[in-house]
């Protein structure tokens, strides 16, 4: 392997210590350690190590993907008929799922893997729920609301299992999360059971979640890919905002650090290049549809912590953003480095297995996943990203679920980077 592409694998050199934290610059995050004027502004800059990233005491709502911010930036432009934020707008209000005339269907048992599959019926659902909530926070239409809420009240009232195959797991993770995110839109929302919502988040979720993330459906800790660790954190940390559980946000902070499973930071990019800037990422030699997928999970997560004054965008010098830059220049159509990824499979001490190359499998895909990394590094950080940045261009006006195919890899992700993060 030529010089300048051999990866390092050690264990982090050194936190990014100097960065951006949303809380840091509301002021209320602790542990201030200095001010520094950027562009006539004030850069407020969070001490280094762990306990620094501890998050304060009570949680922010909104507060998981969307925090007011956000979410009020978007009421006012779309109402100003600003672009890019109105284009975000009309996929909103063009996809089927945000129509406030979704009626919810239900059911007790939910199925993901082997007989009886039924987890579609849950993940129209859930979309349905979520844009109907946007649709409501960013143009104020109660039809919308009452939809919004009328789908969670039922779900909240009904469900009462997730079973199937090992995909059960995959089921109560992305779901989870996406629930999660959902109902927190909805807070406060008139006739909204949050209560009884939080429950069945901590019945029927919450517990699979952990054990997945302990054992790994009794696993060798490798034969899982990473997006089945990155879902089951995301709900972990989706939930623990949404019922201001601290131990449930730190459970999932401290496995994206220090997990041993193939999601946690390190174990997803376990190749860095560091004078390329790029760092491989653990499905690459899979396919690109899945390695898509993880950009979206681990963005997901990364923004959910941010909104709570926890930076993992920047954790280990960045080490997110040289995957995301690796993945979009393939996916762009540029050659990238490929280090030999080895792993075992199975149980007891596992199948060995290896992949050799990069997959060519599904390259060039589209996935709304972009814009809410290239508003972050490039916007928020200020840093050169241009392989995420010409990702991000591509793909924009992000749409959500129902806009990328009828099968569940197009609801994979919530969408609507556009419209919600544009800066």
């Amino acid at each position: 392997m030529p010089a300048h592409k051999r990866p390092t694998t050690s264990e982090p050199k050194r936190e990014n210590k100097h960065r951006l934290t949303r809380r840091g610059l509301l002021g209320i995050g602790g542990g201030l350690a200095a001010t520094a004027a950027v562009g006539g502004g004030a850069l407020l800059v969070m001490s280094g190590g762990d306990n620094a990233d501890a998050a304060p005491t009570a949680f922010a709502h909104p507060g998981l993907l969307h925090a007011h911010g956000e979410l009020n930036r978007a009421k006012v432009r779309v109402a100003a008929k600003a672009q890019p934020w109105l284009s975000g707008w009309d996929r909103l209000t063009a996809n089927a799922h945000s129509r406030s005339t979704w009626k919810a269907n239900p059911q007790a048992t939910i199925v993901r893997g082997g007989t009886g599959q039924n987890y579609g019926i849950l993940y129209h659902d859930i979309h349905a729920a979520y844009q109907n909530a946007l649709r409501w926070k960013i143009a104020g239409t109660r039809a919308n609301g009452d939809a919004a809420r009328d789908i969670l009240n039922a779900w909240s009232a009904t469900l009462t299992t997730l079973t199937g195959n090992a995909d059960r797991f995959l089921a109560a993770g992305i779901y989870g999360y996406q629930f999660a995110n959902a109902a927190e839109l909805m807070r406060g929302y008139d006739g909204f059971d949050l209560a009884r919502f939080k429950k069945m988040m901590l019945r029927v979720f919450s517990p699979m979640n952990r054990q997945f993330l302990a054992t790994h459906n009794d696993a060798v800790i490798t034969n899982y890919w990473a997006n089945w660790d990155l879902c089951n954190v995301a709900s972990i940390m989706a939930i623990g905002i949404l019922c201001d559980d601290r131990t449930e946000f730190d459970r999932a902070i401290t496995y994206m650090k220090h997990g041993a499973g193939n999601g946690s930071l390190k174990n997803a990019t376990p190749f860095v290049y560091e004078s390329e800037g790029l760092a491989q990422w653990q499905e690459s030699g899979r396919d690109q549809g899945h390695t898509m997928m993880g950009m979206g999970q681990m963005g997901a997560i990364c923004e959910m912590a941010w909104n709570q004054g926890v930076d993992l965008y920047g954790y280990d010098d960045n080490r997110f953003m040289k995957a995301a830059q690796y993945v979009a220049k393939y996916n762009l159509g540029q050659s990238v480095p490929f280090t030999t990824y080895a792993w075992r499979s199975g149980t007891g001490t596992g199948k060995y297995n290896e992949q050799t190359v990069i997959s060519d499998m599904g390259r060039g895909q589209v996935r709304p996943v972009w814009d809410i990394l290239h508003y972050h590094y490039a916007r928020r950080r200020r840093l050169s990203v241009p392989y995420i940045t010409a990702m991000a261009e591509r793909v924009r006006a992000e749409g959500g679920g129902g806009d990328y195919g009828p099968n569940s890899g197009g609801f994979d992700q919530l969408g609507f980077g556009t419209l919600l993060y544009a800066k």
